[in-house]
């Protein structure tokens, strides 16, 4: 195998980067010295590191798995020694380098190794004679093109040279054994650990005026405290104010040097969501990189104080509104080790004098003139408002009071708006009846369309947190054009997108549920939406609901819930229902979900989104079906045995999701749903049988069937439907067949067959024109086609662990043009099929390919990963 090595195994699928070192040197100066000690200690820290081990064999080319290295690797360690410029080698690596050093989390590290930097700045002194050498072969070139191309080539490598000159390292100016192994400690120790902590940054502000000037002398009174202290201190300011981001800020200057840090995002929300114990598990998660598994609060108390008590922590607590959430996570010092560091934010400066902090902080308005810059970068996308703007611009930041979310969301709305439309809005403020934060918030929502404004409301109480295109997709179901209006709400900073999920500024969430509230206060059966748990209750149990009612999120906090149907007989605009028993593990604990009791005709006949978490029901009732509406049927964790009985009309049904449910064995009869686009049944591990109605459903393009274990086979018309993107078939340990019909499903992007027990992968799959992703990881004995040529558009081929032997891959893996990843680990192989035509091949896996001998030609700069 190519030799280099690594100190531990390259990065999976997800990771971004293989190495966290490269180390660049000429091997004859260093390599036995002080660059193998340096390699040494970074292994032993625990560091992933890229060493050339063919040093001594190079020629004149530079291999591509190094360029590849290098652009793979965090930060680059470049050992200039004495004849460091002799090798082209080297200076071919440090131009890749350089290169790469502008990109975003890329960071290089020069050491002077008995070298004066200025002589490599210059090129001068120790490599005077190398660049003199090369410019007498270029003088004697006979041939103008080559001449050409050795000028340009050093060119770049004294440009290089002279950028890594300026560069801060370390220079070491004598042979000293005890001063190298200092500035060996010191780079392994501080300067690796802390550039690697500080790449890990949590983002904090798009504009972040005045964040400097606010946390300074937090970050002094943190650093000042004696080593061996637990400091325990508090933020606290109203909402809106930018606590989370100042914490943040925070955060991203100390954590690096801490080994053990967690950072607990709103904790409210967090315990509202999924309890204390979730919290407790989050924090142990975070600190010691495993589950903790606990099972109640207090057995977590107990494993937090065992596992943090010896270590010295960085903990961030945001957003806390309640003691027990304190009681449960960091009640006394005593629970950390010496010099750990916890920092608390919440609106209450009450809880923070109940768990005696050493200090509190409070968070004031933002300064005039930094509140004009950030309502600036937002209305104008610049520091400072037009001439023309000024005084209007004075005004509305004056009635913003200093909150950076009032000055990002009225600067959004306001943008590339004409200076009348500020003026209206400007008179608007000043008629507006509530609080003072309400009111520039208020603005931006008024200024909103009718089915904006709904849009908004419906994400602030059924949706955050949620998948932004599986909301969009029910939100048109309500003729919102989601899509649109969730696009206007991003631009007004009235909700944000992180990883395709929906979220939102607690304080706009209370402004939207003040908004539904003020119009019947006291009255939730007369409200819009109803999300409180105390009301939604109140309602069901009384039935005092109304026409009025369109959502409902009935999140119920204990066990075995139930509510008579007719409670929502009167509910006629009814869209969304959640139901949910808040603290649950259906599948350990014997409880059931919350239950509907009586006739189902009773549900409004408007429903668009049905969630139903452990529904108790083993079919759905026939009285059930007359939904003509209904886009998305979301039951985990149910009881089914059957979905329903014979064919039922969901002629709007889009979105059908079983996921986790454990009982489920047959599928229904899928011919009165045209529509349906994703099929959901991870986990379902019952499933035997799906109804070959399924082969009608020409809208399908998602199906997951992630782990259902007790599936054989799909239906053969399912093989026909022309519209499927997306079958997942992992861990199906009993699927033993694709049937040949597979070659019909044109649309097919993506096919995952991980862990299944097929035998042979049929030959027709080569017309699958459209196939980015194949992976049948872990199907051992697999039988591949003869040949693959066809796959034009593969980009992704996985067939580790498939117990491959000699002659087992196609001769023409060559063909796959579009092919950049390939993974062949853990396989039995002695010789692969030549690669050179893969020529956009980025990244070839060989782990653990005991029998491998040599690699064949491989098209440059592909990054080869193998241990």
């Amino acid at each position: 195998m190519t030799a280099h090595e690594a100190s531990s195994s390259s990065s999976s699928k997800s990771e971004l980067w293989s190495y966290d070192v490269f180390l660049s040197f000429r091997g004859e100066d260093t390599r036995y010295g002080f660059t193998g000690y340096l390699h040494q200690a970074l292994k032993d820290k625990g560091y992933r590191v890229f060493i050339d081990e063919d040093g001594l064999k190079r020629g004149e080319e530079i291999r591509g798995e190094l360029l590849g290295a290098i652009e793979e690797s965090k930060i680059s360690i470049i050992v200039f020694s004495k004849r460091y410029a002799d090798s082209s080698w080297c200076l071919a690596e440090l131009v890749k380098i350089m290169e790469c050093r502008d990109k975003p989390g890329r960071h290089v590290l020069p050491i002077f190794y008995h070298v004066d930097p200025t002589h490599v700045r210059n090129q001068n002194g120790d490599l005077a004679e190398a660049f003199q050498k090369r410019e007498k072969d270029i003088h004697e070139e006979t041939d103008d093109k080559k001449r050409e191309a050795k000028q340009k080539r050093v060119k770049q490598w004294r440009e290089a040279l002279t950028e890594a000159g300026k560069l801060s390292g370390h220079h070491l100016k004598i042979a000293n054994d005890r001063h190298e192994v200092e500035v060996i400690k010191k780079i392994v120790d501080e300067n690796i650990w802390e550039w690697l902590s500080r790449t890990n940054e949590l983002h904090v502000a798009k504009h972040p005026i005045g964040i400097k000037s606010r946390i300074q002398g937090i970050i002094s009174d943190l650093s000042s405290g004696g080593s061996n202290d637990v400091l325990m201190v508090g933020i606290w300011g109203m909402g809106g104010l930018g606590k989370t981001t100042v914490a943040k800020a925070i955060y991203n200057q100390i954590h690096h040097k801490f080994e053990f840090k967690s950072f607990l995002a709103d904790v409210s929300d967090a315990t509202s969501k999924h309890g204390l114990v979730y919290l407790q598990e989050k924090l142990i998660s975070d600190i010691l990189k495993q589950k903790s598994g606990s099972s109640s609060v207090d057995e977590g108390i107990s494993l937090i104080k065992q596992h943090l008590r010896r270590r010295r922590v960085l903990i961030i607590i945001d957003n806390i509104d309640d003691r027990k959430q304190l009681d449960a996570i960091a009640r006394s010092h005593d629970w950390f080790g010496p010099g750990s560091r916890i920092i608390m934010t919440t609106r209450n400066e009450h809880l923070l004098k109940q768990v005696e902090v050493d200090k509190t902080y409070p968070l004031w308005e933002m300064k005039k003139e930094e509140a004009l810059e950030l309502f600036s970068w937002h209305a104008f996308q610049k520091s400072c408002p037009n001439e023309e703007y000024l005084e209007v611009s004075k005004n509305v930041v004056s009635y913003c009071g200093g909150l950076p979310l009032a000055l990002e969301v009225l600067g959004s709305f306001l943008f590339k708006r004409p200076i009348i439309e500020w003026k209206s809005q400007l008179e608007k403020l000043e008629r507006i009846p509530e609080g003072e934060i309400i009111k520039p918030l208020r603005i931006s929502f008024e200024g909103l369309d009718d089915k904006e404004k709904a849009t908004f409301l419906d994400i602030s109480c059924f949706f955050i947190g949620k998948d932004k295109d599986y909301v969009a997709k029910i939100l048109d179901g309500c003729g919102f054009y989601a899509t649109v209006g969730i696009s206007v709400l991003r631009e007004r900073c009235l909700v944000t997108v992180e990883g395709n999920e929906l979220n939102m500024h607690d304080l706009l969430r209370e402004m939207a549920r003040v908004i539904i509230s003020e119009k019947s206060p006291g009255d939730p059966g007369k409200w819009s939406r109803l999300w409180n748990c105390e009301d939604v209750i109140d309602v069901l149990t009384n039935k005092t609901g109304t026409e009025e009612v369109e959502g409902l999120f009935v999140d119920v906090p204990y066990a075995n819930a139930s509510f008579s149907t007719e409670a929502f007989a009167n509910m006629k605009k009814l869209r969304l229902l959640h139901l949910k028993y808040v603290t649950f593990n259906y599948k350990e604990l014997d409880v059931d979900g919350v239950a509907l009791n009586g006739e189902y005709k009773h549900l409004p006949k408007k429903l668009i989104w049905l969630h139903w978490e452990g529904c108790p029901l083993k079919s759905i009732p026939d009285d059930f079906f007359n939904q003509p509406r209904l886009v998305a049927l979301d039951m985990p964790f149910s009881q089914l045995v059957q979905a329903w009985q014979g064919s039922k009309s969901l002629p709007n049904l889009k979105s059908l999701k079983l996921d986790a449910s454990y009982s489920l064995q047959k599928l229904p009869d899928f011919s009165q749903i045209p529509n349906l686009e994703e099929l959901m049944l991870q986990n379902c591990y019952s499933l035997s049988e799906i109804h070959p109605s399924i082969g009608h459903l020409k809208r399908l393009s998602l199906v997951d069937l992630f782990s259902c274990e007790s599936l054989c086979s799909l239906p053969r018309d399912f093989y026909k439907l022309k519209s499927v993107e997306t079958l997942i078939l992992n861990r199906c340990s009993k699927f033993k067949e694709l049937h040949e019909d597979i070659g019909e499903m044109i649309s097919l992007r993506t096919l995952e067959a991980e862990q299944t027990d097929i035998r042979e992968v049929p030959p027709s799959i080569v017309r699958l024109k459209n196939l980015t992703r194949l992976s049948l990881s872990g199907v051992e004995s697999i039988h591949l086609p003869y040949s693959l040529h066809g796959l034009n558009s593969l980009r992704e081929l996985d067939l580790s662990s498939c117990g491959l032997a000699d002659g087992a891959i196609p001769k023409d893996l060559g063909s796959l043009i579009s092919l950049q990843v390939l993974d062949l680990s853990r396989n039995d192989f002695h010789t692969l099929p030549s690669l050179s035509g893969l020529s956009k091949l980025e990244t070839l896996r060989l782990h653990k390919c005991f029998n491998l001998r040599t690699i064949p030609d491989i098209p440059p700069n592909v990054k080869v990963q193998h241990e």
